[in-house]
């Protein structure tokens, strides 16, 4: 959301009326606003640059007010002030005209045939006898910084230009030459440049650099002249030091060129509504007349009004609330949408001005009633539909979405800490630090970065880990890191181009490689999904040359005879590429080669209809039945009372183990992601292993039945198992 810094005595001499902060603020959330800060330039200054710059500003209070990014007309205190003063019946919404100069013919402004390669479109219009405060003129600017920033895409859909009509004469001519050809002394310069000298000049501009993107890579270069072949602008970079405006100035040429046209449209119309209300003849524009390269010709600004037709019905039924089309048309006048009852039915008339481009369906006028109505007074209702979440896994992401976490939990239950990175690095991090060739690499680029940090997507998960470890090298050691998310290689059989990839990486670092600790966390993986250690239809690894890893120390991990990863100790230039000083392991295998066989036999899909659950008569005991002998007491010490208790029936049968397979669908153990003496209870009462659908109950069935006679913390809960001799039941 756009914010909008205003001086909260200018804002309240705009309306009118002056609010306490907590007025003010409640009054701007009834609006659909949030007053996000109130403080001063003074102290915003000392916040981000220190005291001793702040020496000198001004301490009046500033509002910084967010504002909906789709609100353009609300990015100035013009635009702020009107819509307030509408929102509380101060004034009527005003209606914006298009007028013809008092000479009778308008200016205008002439487009060629040299821009269709460049930007293609322009509009225009004039503020006539306009009077300019330094209040207002700096409110002014910062419009079309804002718009520039917000609907304008930073410039490369629309630049707009502002001119003193007075110091230039038309008609105007909007061409694209040659970056040598076009000469011209730029905004606030002292010297005649040609375009080639502005924008190496600019490139160390803090402001202008970013977009000299836009058309540098051009042969022509947009430009505008006057009649007299005076330079207006070229934009989207820069206007010309001639026709600059000032305090002033009393007569504004505006300009925008664009690559979209319904959104120079869009611009030109927020520029003029906002202001038209300082010229002579307030709310009124001067027309002006654009001449396409095809001959034909248009009349700008548009400032066009349209009227949309609405229920009262769909928007009592959407909203939540029961108002009469009267009250409801009321509600939307207060909005800046002038309504009317056409008596036809509960039809409601909407009239769309030209500050309202935001509106372009019947649902964003029923928002606009329910924010005139207030959110808080919309009576709170019962859903008519009463479900519980339940997680359905049906389609292909989402299988591997639970096969990603239940392997988190494990590996961090094998001692390591899970880490999340950026899915965007620096070329030189998937490149150049792992002695690879970024051609080598299949990366997406960027096309138009912001920092030299996010310049691709990341192709290994590596570096990230790697830049963990830099950052953290004051813990103790040994540091013990992974992550299990995705990575984006080019791939142009896809219709983006490129496809994701779930991956798994580990690193140990440590005084020494730790290789066997990376060893067996694969070995730990690979018997978390069910892949034993042979050739052919198992795991083995191989040895394997990867730039990355110590010549020697790398092996390939083989499964089912493809090759998913590779894991070994990294090579020392790789170590001190990422500011590192010890040795350091790693693992990296891509899990999707995991999902096709799990995905075939449906393991990791649960669908249990509920009238079969329903019928099934696992009921808690009564408290008063008195506990049986132990099932298992060599394996776990006599359990302490507790108030929990969950019931399974008999494992022995189909309907036990899918009973059981639904109670661990979300779960790695039996009392949640720890193992304890609870699991080797259950264990035991399970005859065989379940079947390969049931996927939860075998998974957890085969880990569990992995941990051998390994000593297990006392459980925490009470379990009652139906006893699969005498049909009793059996308390632990």
């Amino acid at each position: 959301m756009p914010t909008v810094s205003v001086k909260r005595d200018l804002l309240f001499q705009a309306l009118g009326e002056t609010y306490t902060d907590e007025e003010f603020d409640e009054m701007c959330f009834e609006f659909g606003l949030e007053l996000d800060e109130i403080t001063t330039e003074k102290e915003q200054i000392s916040r981000e640059q220190g005291d001793g710059k702040a020496s000198g500003a001004s301490e009046a209070v500033l509002y910084k007010i967010d504002v909906p990014a789709n609100r353009y007309d609300l990015l100035c205190l013009e635009g702020l002030a009107r819509g307030l003063q509408v929102f509380t019946n101060k004034m009527d919404a005003p209606r914006y005209q298009r007028v013809s100069p008092a000479s009778g013919e308008p200016q205008r402004l002439i487009v060629t045939q040299e821009t269709a390669a460049v930007r293609p479109h322009a509009v225009a219009a004039v503020l006539r006898n306009i009077s300019f405060t330094p209040e207002r003129y700096d409110s002014f600017i910062e419009l079309q910084e804002k718009l520039h920033q917000n609907v304008c895409r930073k410039r490369t859909l629309v630049a707009i230009g502002t001119h003193d009509l007075d110091s230039i004469s038309g008609p105007f001519t909007y061409t694209a030459k040659a970056p040598a050809e076009i000469r011209f002394k730029p905004l606030n310069q002292t010297k005649e440049s040609t375009a080639v000298e502005l924008m190496s000049l600019y490139k160390t501009d803090s402001h202008l650099r970013h977009y000299l993107h836009i058309i540098e890579d051009q042969p022509a270069y947009p430009v505008i002249y006057d009649s007299n072949g005076v330079v207006l602008s070229m934009p989207p970079i820069i206007n010309g030091d001639h026709s600059k405006i000032s305090l002033k100035t009393k007569n504004v040429f505006i300009e925008c060129t664009a690559t979209d046209l319904t959104k120079a449209k869009i611009v030109l119309d927020m520029m003029v509504t906002m202001f038209s209300e300082y010229c002579a003849m307030a709310f009124t524009v001067e027309e002006v007349e654009v001449v396409c390269p095809d001959g034909s010709s248009c009349m700008y600004p548009e400032l066009a009004y349209r009227t949309e037709s609405v229920s009262s019905d769909f928007i009592n039924r959407q909203v939540g609330i029961k108002e009469s089309s009267e009250s409801i048309s009321r509600l939307l006048t207060k909005m800046c949408l002038r309504s009317w009852v056409t008596g036809t039915g509960d039809q409601i008339q909407v009239e769309i001005p030209p500050t309202r481009s935001d509106v372009i369906h019947a649902c964003d006028i029923m928002e606009d009633a329910a924010m005139a109505y207030g959110f808080n007074n919309i009576p709170r209702t019962t859903p008519r539909t009463y479900t519980v979440a339940h997680q359905f896994i049906k389609f292909i992401k989402f299988p591997l979405n639970k096969l990603t976490e239940l392997l988190r939990q494990d590996l961090a239950a094998a001692g390591f800490t899970e880490a999340l990175n950026f899915a965007l690095c620096s070329q030189e991090d998937i490149s150049d630090k792992l002695r690879k060739k970024i051609s080598e690499t299949k990366a997406a680029h960027i096309a138009n970065p912001k920092t030299a940090e996010f310049q691709v997507a990341r192709t290994t998960l590596l570096p990230g880990l790697l830049k963990t470890i830099a950052a953290n090298r004051k813990m103790p050691l040994p540091l013990k890191l992974f992550e299990i998310s995705d990575v984006v290689l080019k791939d142009e059989t896809k219709d983006v181009g490129a496809k994701n990839s779930r991956r798994l990486c580990a690193v140990y670092y440590h005084k020494s490689p730790g290789f066997e600790v990376i060893h067996g966390l694969l070995d730990r993986a690979m018997q978390l999904l069910e892949v034993k250690p042979a050739r052919g239809e198992g795991y083995h690894i191989q040895a394997a040359d990867d730039s990355t890893f110590f010549p020697g120390r790398c092996a390939e991990v083989m499964v089912r005879g493809q090759s998913v990863g590779h894991l070994g100790v990294l090579h020392p230039d790789v170590i001190s590429r990422f500011e590192l000083t010890m040795p350091c392991s790693a693992l990296e295998i891509d899990l999707e080669p995991f999902l096709g066989r799990r995905a075939a036999q449906t393991l990791l899909t649960h669908d249990v209809p509920s009238q079969e659950a329903v019928g099934q008569a696992f009921v808690e005991l009564p408290s008063s039945l008195s506990p049986g002998p132990a099932l298992c007491p060599a394996l776990c010490p006599a359990l302490t009372s507790s108030s929990s208790k969950t019931v399974f029936g008999d494992l022995s049968t189909d309907a036990g183990l899918r009973a059981l397979d639904r109670f661990l669908a979300d779960k790695s153990y039996i009392e949640g992601f720890l193992s304890s003496c609870a699991d080797a209870h259950v264990l035991a009462a399970v005859p065989a292993p379940p079947p390969p659908a049931l996927c939860h109950a075998l998974r957890w069935y085969n880990h569990v039945r992995s941990l051998g006679g390994r000593a297990l913390p006392p459980a925490r809960s009470r379990y009652i198992l139906e006893d699969q001799t005498h049909g009793d039941h059996v308390e632990q």
